[in-house]
């Protein structure tokens, strides 16, 4: 193998390795010390925790090895080696960390009253990991992997199935933990959920220009050349005059929305301008590939 093919491999793994720790010091840190709860295998995990005292890392590894091996002959391809690479690093990071806290090198965040902060911190830690892992095509195994497999032979969507999982592991929870605990619980899983949401569409935000003028191709050089930034002209017909014209299309940033604002008033100041959010931009001028 040679040095770029292990660069890109090592730009792939590491990222998910180290998701799969942030994941796994945020159950061990905030989840399991206030009795909260999470979806999916490791919902199971930890009911299994709090009901029989068995460690998390082993029960990870037992679940999911199975359910590695299915996926590996149904689904195949990188994606499920990516899958084998986080299940792994979550169980080494799951059985570090409870020997680093067995060992009184860690305090976990434990609360008898302040539980909207455990989980707020809770719902952040666990969706920054779990983010960074599906940012660069891993999963941490469980119910992604079941996901893909039915929504292969069934047609269901992965977060139909999901969704399912979760309800009914959240559900048997209450057999274990109060009701107020699962209320907790839906407040860090959403927050995990936006977490995931933001990290996946990138953590650059930017706005996205169209703009119908008569006098696109005036407004498009002016951009060019206040801004600096790439133009796009796109021919058009105006339904209503059934006139051709030219719109105007461009990415910018945050910074520079009311210059460009007024860049297209100063040349025509009845233009149609349509302004979209724009996430994960990539190419010249923003976020390198």
């Amino acid at each position: 193998m040679n040095s770029s093919k292990l660069f890109a491999i090592t730009k792939t793994v590491a990222p998910i390795m180290l998701g799969s720790a942030i994941y796994a010091f945020g159950l061990l840190y905030f989840i399991i010390p206030n009795q909260l709860m999470e979806g999916g295998v490791t919902g199971i995990t930890i009911l299994l925790n709090y009901a029989l005292h068995i460690p998390i890392f082993l029960t990870t590894l037992l679940i999911n090895l199975p359910l590695f091996l299915m996926g590996w002959k149904v689904l195949g391809g990188r994606q499920i080696v990516y899958t084998g690479v986080g299940i792994g690093s979550l169980t080494v990071f799951l059985w570090l960390f409870e020997k680093m806290i067995d060992l009184g090198w860690i305090n976990p965040f434990s609360t008898e009253h302040d539980f909207i902060l455990a989980s707020l911190y809770a719902g952040v830690t666990l969706g920054l990991g779990l983010g960074i892992v599906f940012r660069f095509g891993g999963t941490t195994g469980g119910v992604d992997i079941v996901a893909r497999i039915i929504g292969r032979k069934f047609g269901w969507s992965m977060g139909q199935v999901i969704l399912t999982s979760d309800v009914v592991i959240i559900g048997a929870s209450l057999l274990y933990i109060s009701r107020e605990k699962i209320l907790y619980t839906l407040v860090a899983v959403f927050i995990s959920s936006r977490v995931i949401d933001f990290i996946q569409e990138g953590a650059y935000a930017a706005k996205a220009f169209t703009i119908i003028s008569d006098e696109a191709p005036k407004i498009a050089d002016l951009i060019s050349e206040e801004l600096e930034r790439g133009v796009t002209l796109i021919p058009a017909i105006g339904a209503y005059s059934k006139q051709a014209k030219y719109m105007v299309y461009c990415v910018v940033s945050r910074q520079e929305i009311r210059r460009l604002s007024q860049l297209v008033k100063s040349v025509d100041p009845r233009a149609f301008v349509i302004i979209n959010d724009v996430h994960d931009v990539q190419g010249e001028g923003f976020r390198e590939t």
